[in-house]
């Protein structure tokens, strides 16, 4: 009976997975917290210490007259309402988590590079323009990266399964690049007339003529497209964001990665709100260390 409740259980989240994720396979051709133990270990040592410390202070007061404790009552209160203070907020110092490893995410082992420096935390996006998924998940990523911490880093990583895949992460990174220079002004309403270009519009940018449509709708002089596009910069970009990929066994997408440790999805997290409830927390983890 417990087995079949497992394979039951099993088949829920798959199930779920299914909803928010667009899995290698879719994609066309072209034409227990180990760091909740941790703090609980320091939070237990730390009001040890504080006990042995109050000890030791009592020994030494012992040799004292009553007349010193006495001297002044006023000041004396203070301080033993500072040791009380400090002795009641140990214990809720280790922070209740609400989501679990195994269950929402998944910690990879060993740790991997990130696209970024050391100096924040990264959260990563890992996408496809043309998966719905991601597409429905926009306006949330979104307005979560406008009200992100200032040490935090967020990128946009393309996947690139196939011939077609590949060709739209080219058409990702030529956006980046005109855009960090200026030409490209409008870098959301960018994004969004590319998803609507093949979610509504039935044009799936099977060529680099096709792309070059929508760049020079934004402003793009055709020169300004070649140029970018066959770019050592952008090919760099490409060759990167794939090796992220194998790094972190990206299958599907939209995939989260923070900080190159831990990943997960919509699915695991239960939809779109609760993800980035969960990229908060798992960011929350990496600023305690």
């Amino acid at each position: 009976m417990k087995h079949l409740k497992w394979i039951g259980s099993l088949l829920v989240v798959v199930g779920t997975l299914a909803l928010y994720a667009c899995s290698k396979e879719e994609a066309p051709a072209a034409a227990s917290d180990d760091a909740t133990l941790a703090e609980q270990a320091l939070s237990d040592q730390a009001a040890q210490e504080a006990v042995d410390e109050m000890a030791q202070v009592a020994e030494e007061s012992t040799s004292d007259t009553l007349e010193v404790v006495e001297e002044s009552a006023s000041e004396a209160e203070p301080e033993d309402e500072a040791i009380v203070l400090a002795l009641a907020e140990e214990p809720t110092a280790a922070r209740e988590w609400q989501f679990k490893e195994g269950e929402h995410y998944v910690r990879m082992v060993p740790t991997q590079p990130t696209v970024g420096g050391a100096d924040k935390i990264e959260v990563a996006e890992f996408f496809w323009y043309g998966c719905p998924h991601c597409y429905d998940m926009e306006p949330f990523i979104n307005e979560w990266a406008e009200n992100k911490d200032p040490g935090v880093r967020f990128v946009k990583v393309p996947a690139s399964w196939n011939a077609l895949v590949s060709l739209h992460a080219q058409l990702y990174y030529t956006e980046e690049v005109l855009v960090r220079n200026g030409t490209i002004k409008d870098p959301a309403g960018f994004r969004e007339a590319v998803f609507q270009e093949y979610h509504r519009r039935g044009n799936r940018m099977t060529t680099e003529e096709a792309i070059e449509k929508i760049f020079a709708r934004f402003g793009v002089s055709p020169e300004q497209f070649r140029n970018t596009w066959n770019s050592f910069e952008v090919n760099q970009k490409m060759r990167v964001a794939d090796d992220l990929s194998r790094r972190y066994s990206i299958s599907s997408v939209p995939a989260i990665v923070v900080n190159g440790k831990y990943r997960t999805g919509a699915g695991e997290a239960g939809g779109y709100p609760k993800l980035m409830e969960l990229i908060d927390e798992l960011v929350a983890r990496e600023g305690l260390r």
